[in-house]
């Protein structure tokens, strides 16, 4: 295919997209459609308590919106991280919801679901084969890690997807997934240019995230070409320029030149972005380099106990003088009630209590560069605890 047109609706499912964006998208007839839907954004509950981020209510609308245009324009959905984690009771979630539309909507489509989640015994196994390394700063990785675990995904690459798609499937559902590999798939398919459609794939991911400022989640548009890409949003007032698009490169990487995926690197030492519209930009130079190995990054959640938070306010400007000794005096005072009411049958590796100051360094922590006290600051203890009522007593 001399082109391949791609719609990304919005950056994860159930966030939304302005009707109007996504339609007008929809009308420049693409090639497929496909969506994020999770993340390890929110820390790891979702995956290890198998719950989605996201409510029922705004991942329906969404979806809905998608398997309309998909059905009108006979062109395959993929998603990918179902239910936030991406584990078996996610992608069941996301299934669910697919069927309801479906029979509300009297849409008939081949729907195939493709599961991340792995079995322990088979992990086990692995690990004993040397098959298994830690990714930095990954913590100590074992047979009891693996016990402990309610739940572990593998981050797939785009040639399950592909394969579903190629065995024609109209509607993809994956687990666990690498956000550019929902959209490297189907030019793989087509054997286009994979450096420039993986590097299209990390710009799109995020949906409308590349524009110069994006007021709300929305949806962008991709041409990918034999020699270039052409990245333009979907909103009439939002714009790409070379600035916003060669920067949403940096976003969720260390190294914009050098983007880690299964089956090899994105490298965009080369590539060049340019003007094309006073809307778009145009970017050619992009390559990816196949890895030696193929590999698969493990996610996985254990139950570390119960949690309740406390929030308060502090506005005494003679605490906030004294905010970190105020703390401390704080904390071992909290201790010595714990040994007041539960004695020696709850240690101090039992419980946590971790103070966020919020107007201080409660986001970025030691890595905050001014760590200056305003007149007030907010609060918030995380209380942890070995069950729901010894958290709820340290509470």
């Amino acid at each position: 295919m001399n082109e391949i047109r791609i719609l990304s609706p919005t950056g994860v499912i159930g966030s939304g997209f302005r009707e109007e964006s996504f339609q007008r998208g929809v009308d420049l007839n693409p090639h497929f459609i496909a969506c994020d839907a999770g993340s390890t954004d929110g820390g790891p509950a979702f995956l290890g308590g198998g719950v989605p981020h996201f409510a029922w209510e705004g991942t329906k609308r969404d979806l809905r919106l998608m398997m309309l245009a998909r059905h009108e324009l006979g062109i395959p959905l993929i998603l990918g991280s179902c239910g936030t984690g991406g584990g078996d009771a996610g992608l069941a979630w996301m299934r669910e919801i697919a069927l309801e539309i479906a029979r509300e909507e009297g849409l008939k489509f081949k729907l195939a679901c493709v599961h991340s989640e792995q079995d322990k015994d088979y992990v086990k196994r692995r690990l004993k084969e040397g098959r298994i390394e830690p990714l930095h700063p990954a913590p100590h990785f074992d047979e009891d890690t693996i016990d402990r675990a309610t739940h572990i995904v593998g981050m797939m690459g785009p040639e399950p997807i592909a394969a579903a798609i190629e065995d024609g499937a109209d509607m993809v559902l994956a687990g666990r997934a690498s956000d550019t590999s929902l959209f490297a798939a189907v030019p793989m398919i087509h054997q286009a240019n994979m450096g420039l459609a993986w590097h299209l794939a990390k710009i799109v991911e995020c949906g409308a995230a590349c524009v110069v400022q994006r007021k709300r989640p929305d949806s962008v548009f991709a041409w990918l070409r034999e020699d270039h890409f052409v990245i333009e949003p979907l909103d009439l007032d939002n714009r790409c320029t070379p600035q916003s698009v060669a920067s949403h490169t940096l976003y969720e990487n260390a190294d914009p030149f050098l983007i880690t995926e299964p089956g090899g690197t994105i490298v965009t030492t080369d590539a060049r972005y340019e003007a094309e519209t006073d809307r778009s930009v145009r970017v050619t130079g992009s390559r990816f380099e196949p890895a030696d190995r193929y590999s698969i990054k493990l996610e996985g959640a254990e139950r570390v106990g119960h949690q309740f938070v406390i929030i308060g306010g502090v506005r005494d400007p003679y605490i906030l003088k004294q905010l970190d000794s105020w703390l401390e005096q704080l904390l071992e005072r909290f201790k010595e009630r714990v040994m007041d009411l539960f004695g020696d049958d709850v240690g101090d590796d039992d419980y946590s209590i971790v103070p966020r100051v919020f107007g201080r360094d409660a986001v970025m922590g030691p890595l905050e560069p001014t760590p200056n006290v305003g007149h007030e600051v907010w609060i918030i203890f995380e209380l942890t605890g070995p069950d729901r009522q010894i958290a709820h007593a340290l509470a």
